[in-house]
């Protein structure tokens, strides 16, 4: 949506105010309205004016209003006045249908109040001045078709250059202005304006049967046009959401699937504000906020069954869709912004069980169709099975680079980083890497002493101990039974053997708690650890040397030297 200028937009409203009502004053005074038909006469032509502009026609995405061929058939009959009275109706009419009346957006209406006014008045104003009449008689009177066409052509080109000022004057718009839409009006106003004089002279004939002769068969087609239209969009929503599943079927991560799922929804409908909640602990629990297309921090209390709407939609396992606030306003909605006026909520379903809800949110009043709902309800289901897929994917992997018991890295993934860190440092893309090596003193005693069950305890805090101290500066894992090595990218020697006496302390000087003891009693137990450090490619030319030259400073600086210490690699 373009932006407007709030001074405009005023200005607005005030030239309607100033100029509308006092040309329509001006107009009847001036070319009194011919009054004296059946009133039944000029309601008939303002249901079909209103009927025509709700009803626009719509080729290739483009709207086409065509509410000219009914206002050249009023005017010709009825006068000026009547005309543009009808003109402003229609307008009114059509801005509903179209649902633009929103909050911000109001300047519309007297904007395109006044473009009709000035259309209608000066190409009436200029048909009077060369000798034009009511009523005219067009099969007889050559000179009176001939004022006729020129009031055809005045209108439309006025209504071209008044729509030409709004787009580039007020709107700002940067589009050429002779494209795709302009043509088509074009073409459509060619083939529609004629439809006008076939009335005209119909209804001078035959009456009001000649708004069903000529109205019918034109509003039928409009009809025709929009079912077409929307079967159209519908085909086209379902491939999109077809294209959609296939993508987050490849995605392998839960959040890469979240967020091309969030991404999509925000590309193909009017998103203000979406919240996506999965089903946990038998609680709706927030994963995702996105505001404005952004993801937005907001914490959110668990949802039980049938609280609020998005609990409602749990237990129900029932879609809702709200057009208007004023339609939800007693439901409780305490984490929904004030300015939301449409919601759109469905189940996200997986085997008859619903995993999570997914509401949609917009400041727009009716801003989401039922043809819609269907779609994100298909997306959802595709969503359902992404999720579970990339999950299982999640967990596959997690079970074959992780140890079952201290959840670090295992051998095998701690293998596949060293050789790619390593192929970095043969292409220059790392200056150094600096491994560290530790073992645990004694651990055989520990087991002896305490039981196996407390030996694993150990294990698993002192990985938690150095999972924490490492964080995202390199990675830890599990080397084999009481050793972890730790590799760190691009760290010197001298900052590596300061982060293992960091580590050395930590464990040395920190007692560990031990739950399950084999006396059951709870028990704090020290234990040390010695360490090795190597760094490439001062100490290593490969990752096999790297890991043998850290271990023999672990086991000959270390180890020999009375544990409990840090040694670095020496090739001496």
């Amino acid at each position: 949506m373009m932006k407007v200028n709030p001074t405009v937009k005023k200005i607005a409203f005030l030239i309607w105010f100033l100029m509308v009502p006092a040309g329509l004053w001006f107009t009847y005074k001036t070319y009194p309205p011919h009054l004296s038909d059946n009133w039944v006469d000029l309601l008939a032509f303002l249901l079909l004016t209103t009927v025509v502009a709700v009803m626009p026609i719509v080729i290739n995405d483009v709207f086409i209003f065509v509410i000219q061929w009914v206002a050249l058939a009023t005017f010709l009959r009825f006068g000026l006045f009547v005309e543009i009275l009808y003109a402003q109706f229609a307008v009114i009419a059509l801005l509903l249908k179209l649902k633009v009346l929103q909050k911000g957006q109001l300047f519309r209406l007297p904007l395109n109040l006044i473009m009709f006014f000035l259309v209608s008045f000066f190409s009436g104003l200029i048909y009077y001045l060369l000798g034009g009449q009511v009523r005219p008689n067009l099969s007889g009177v050559p000179h009176s078709l001939w004022l006729a066409v020129i009031y055809i052509v005045l209108y439309y080109s006025l209504n071209q250059i008044i729509i030409s000022f709004n787009l580039y004057v007020i709107y700002k718009s940067k589009e050429p202005y002779f494209g795709k839409d302009f043509f088509v009006e074009t073409i459509t106003t060619l083939i529609t304006f004629p439809i006008g004089f076939v009335l005209y002279i119909l209804y001078n004939q035959v009456g009001l049967l000649a708004i069903i002769f000529v109205g019918v068969p034109f509003v039928s087609l409009s009809i025709i046009f929009n079912l077409y239209y929307s079967s159209e969009k519908i085909n086209e929503y379902l491939q999109k959401a077809a294209e959609i599943g296939h993508q987050m079927a490849e995605r392998l991560q839960v959040d890469d699937v979240v967020n091309l799922f969030i991404q999509k929804l925000c590309e193909m409908l009017p998103v203000d504000y979406a919240y996506i909640l999965e089903v946990s602990d038998n609680e709706l629990k927030l994963i995702r906020h996105i505001e404005a297309g952004e993801v937005s921090i907001n914490e959110l209390p668990a949802f039980k069954k049938d609280d609020g709407i998005v609990g409602t939609t749990w237990s129900k396992q029932k879609a809702v869709f709200y057009t208007a606030r004023m339609q939800w306003r007693g439901i409780p909605m305490n984490y929904i912004p004030g300015d939301v006026e449409s919601i759109l909520c469905v189940p996200i379903v997986k085997s008859k069980n619903v995993i999570g809800v997914l509401l949609l949110a917009s400041k727009r009043k009716r801003a989401y169709e039922k043809y819609q709902l269907m779609i994100v309800d298909i997306l959802c289901s595709y969503f359902a099975v992404a999720m579970e897929n990339a999950k299982h994917y999640e967990r596959t992997k997690m079970q074959s680079e992780r140890c079952a018991l201290t959840k670090l890295y295992n051998y095998r993934y701690f293998e596949k980083v060293l050789n790619e860190e390593f192929e970095r440092l043969t292409t220059f893309e790392r200056n150094m890497l600096s491994l560290i090596i530790l073992d645990i003193d004694h651990f055989k005693q520990i087991n002896d002493t305490y039981g196996h069950q407390s030996g694993n305890e150990i294990l698993c805090e002192l990985a938690n101990r150095l999972d924490k101290l490492i964080a995202n500066r390199g990675t830890v894992a599990r080397y084999g039974g009481e050793e972890f090595v730790v590799l760190l990218p691009d760290v010197t020697k001298e900052d590596a053997l300061q982060m293992a006496e960091l580590i050395r302390q930590s464990i040395a000087n920190w007692p560990f708690t031990l739950q399950q003891s084999m006396d059951q009693k709870q028990q704090q137990v020290k234990i040390t650890v010695s360490i090795g450090v190597a760094t490439a490619p001062e100490n290593a030319e490969d990752a096999l040397a790297l890991i043998r030259h850290a271990d023999r400073a672990l086991y000959v600086g270390a180890k020999r030297a009375g544990r409990n210490r840090v040694a670095e690699y020496s090739s001496c």
